[in-house]
């Protein structure tokens, strides 16, 4: 079994409302994920706008608080007994989420650290006019190929291979106007241009990994209770001091999404759950491995749907 944690674009108005209104476990993490920043980042979550949501230093500590929340309450209600998981991992943010919910990083921690990180990511998008842009249909082997063999003005690299069809480039302004020109005879069949804040996962967010990798001197990373999978490596880690390296090199580095389900598969694990809101992951799971066996978990409309669907497979999985 898998757990795996969202990243930044699955947030929506609204999300972990439900979980909030019914739950004290899971307003106990809002409220401390409120305490901490010191401002009412629920209230935001909960009713929008959407634009101010969607806003780094906004998303990625909405998005972790509301999936740890979904796990508080899984737990609570123990629709998963046992403890079979046998990995976690998260895309970009969530594997912040991951390493909160293994025991790796305190709550406190897992905030703190994501409002120095967003902060550091936007500052260093301002730096810099860029973006990103997925592209659908495309093979990681091709686009490889195509940047590599051509010049191109300002940068552009690739900064998540989700699989599946789906590659996302990080780039300048002016890189980013070529990629029509450059794919419109390859598999691409669309260019979709993302709507975030900067290049992320790009070597444009190197002053905001030097910010990350310096405040992580200061943050305690204690051995994961379950292996975690690396967004860099695509393997399993487990040494603290490694897992607080490879946290600041995300920011610039690929996340290899595909690499990772692909290494987790062949190890015989194939039942996967995605804890927080919507289903991006399980829908990109769904195109990269040959299985039924995958769930995701976010609010009150699907909690209880999803969890009988789990439990039917006979899933036990659980977190302490």
């Amino acid at each position: 079994m898998i757990f795996a944690f969202p990243g930044q674009g699955s947030q929506f108005v609204g999300m972990g409302k439900s979980l909030y209104s019914e739950f004290s476990v899971a307003r106990q993490v809002f409220d401390e994920v409120d305490s901490i920043l010191g401002r009412k980042l629920s209230h935001l979550i909960f009713n929008g706008p959407i634009e101010e949501l969607t806003i780094t230093e906004n998303a990625q500590p909405a998005i972790m608080a509301v999936s740890i929340a979904t796990l508080r309450v899984m737990e609570h209600k123990s629709l998963f007994p046992g403890h079979n998981v046998k990995y976690v991992c998260g895309h970009s943010v969530g594997e912040y989420t991951a390493l909160c919910a293994t025991g790796a990083l305190t709550l406190e921690s897992a905030v703190k650290l994501l409002k120095v990180r967003s902060e550091a990511m936007h500052e260093a998008s301002l730096k810099c006019k860029g973006g990103m842009v997925a592209l659908l249909g495309a093979e990681i082997s091709e686009v490889e190929d195509i940047l590599k063999s051509t010049q191109i003005d300002g940068v552009c690299e690739i900064a998540n291979d989700n699989g599946g069809g789906q590659v996302v480039i990080s780039g300048t302004a002016e890189a980013l106007e070529m990629l029509p020109d450059l794919f419109k005879n390859s598999s691409v069949k669309k260019l979709i241009k993302l709507q975030v804040s900067g290049p992320f996962h790009s070597s444009l967010m190197k002053p905001a990994d030097e910010k990350v990798l310096k405040f992580l001197e200061g943050i305690k990373i204690t051995r994961p209770i379950v292996p975690l999978i690396s967004n860099v490596t695509a393997k399993e880690e487990n040494d603290p001091k490694v897992i607080k390296a490879l946290l600041a090199k995300q920011v610039i580095s690929r996340v290899k999404w595909r690499e990772m389900v692909l290494y987790m598969a062949s190890r015989g694990i194939n039942k996967f759950v995605e804890i927080g809101p919507n289903k991006v992951l399980s829908n990109l799971v769904k195109r990269i491995i040959s299985t039924k066996s995958v769930g995701s978990i976010g609010d009150m409309d699907n909690f209880f749907n999803e969890s009988l669907i789990l439990t039917a497979e006979n899933l036990k999985v659980g977190l302490s």
